[in-house]
């Protein structure tokens, strides 16, 4: 399995993303688009599906990881990474 260093998402030793890594992921966009289909409010998508990654990481992992994993994200969003302009989801038409 990929390790962590607290400051990124788990690469692999040549700096790729790992094959898990990127199935969870097409899985979880999948499921994104799917909710937003079906008409459902942005806010309930995003606030259902972080809290359900709170709750995996909470049975999952030591709480100064998953404070590793928070504080990377608070990161991304103040460095702009996250703002709504760099990664628009396409809606279902």
């Amino acid at each position: 399995m990929a390790e962590t260093d607290g400051e990124g998402p788990a690469l692999g030793q040549d700096g790729s993303v790992p094959e898990e890594l990127s199935h969870c992921g097409a899985v979880v966009d999948k499921a994104i688009e799917y909710m937003l289909g079906e008409n459902l409010p942005p806010i309930a998508i995003s606030s259902a599906l972080l809290g359900g990654a709170l709750g995996l990481l909470a049975r999952t992992m030591d709480q100064g990881t998953m404070l590793a994993m928070l504080e990377n994200a608070i990161h991304s969003v103040r460095s702009g990474d996250l703002h709504p302009d760099r990664d628009k989801v396409a809606r279902p038409e």
